[in-house]
């Protein structure tokens, strides 16, 4: 049987990672705070503040994954194109070679790689809410494609 209290700092928990949009590393700085210093109260709290750091964790290390993918490509692709003797006319950069001619299946995977970066961020929001409404109903959430990194 939870409690309200328990249900709240659940819920504070969840939320807790929209910090992020803020203070730098908020999403992991003040879910660790709060999980570190009232999992030993409740089994839900415990749970959800698990939930919490494996889900962040997650989506930094699938974030890390889609930037290694797509930054080299794209600064490739750049130097690659553009001819630095004709960059520079009277003092004024002058991108005249980069044409979309020059997309390579490379740079539609860098782009794609973007766009499924957007879709994460988008995702991630929209589940944190979702799991802080479940945690304020007293239920446990397990957050899709998280790596159980605390079990």
């Amino acid at each position: 049987m939870t409690t309200t209290n328990d249900k709240n700092i659940a819920t504070i928990l969840h939320l807790s990672a929209l910090t992020q949009y803020i203070i730098p590393f908020g999403s992991y700085i003040f879910p660790i705070v709060i999980w570190s210093s009232k999992k030993g109260e409740s089994e839900f709290i415990d749970y959800n503040g698990k939930q919490v750091l494996n889900f962040q964790l997650s989506i930094f290390i699938y974030s890390v994954v889609l930037f290694l993918i797509a930054i080299p490509i794209f600064i490739y692709t750049i130097f690659q194109n553009i001819p630095f003797d004709a960059c520079f006319n009277n003092h004024d950069f002058v991108i005249n070679n980069l044409k979309t001619g020059h997309l390579t299946g490379a740079v539609i995977i860098a782009i794609a790689a973007v766009l499924l970066f957007i879709f994460i961020k988008i995702a991630e929001f929209v589940l944190i809410i979702n799991a802080a409404v479940k945690a304020s109903n007293g239920e446990e959430y397990k957050y899709p494609l998280s790596i159980p990194f605390f079990k």
